[in-house]
């Protein structure tokens, strides 16, 4: 299987873990986001640059969002 099949198969592809948190904050505010996600960062002082930057050092972290975004994207298709 060639990378641009494995690509399009993919549903992050393309998408930056901003654009993925700032969907997010935008539809469920940090605040439910803390809720759904047990991630500090959400709930204390936050701010899309000290997530960013949470998300990118800490993978489980990233990885609860990112499957967040796509059940999310999933059901807005349907």
């Amino acid at each position: 299987m060639s990378e641009e099949e494995k690509n399009k198969n993919n549903p992050l592809h393309g998408v930056t873990l901003q654009h993925i948190l700032e969907s997010l904050v935008e539809r469920y505010g940090f605040k439910e986001l803390g809720n759904r996600i047990d991630i500090r960062c959400f709930l204390i002082n936050p701010t899309m640059s000290s997530c960013l930057k949470f998300l990118r050092k800490t993978p489980w972290a990233r990885t609860k969002v990112e499957e967040l975004y796509i059940n999310d994207t999933n059901k807005n298709k349907n």
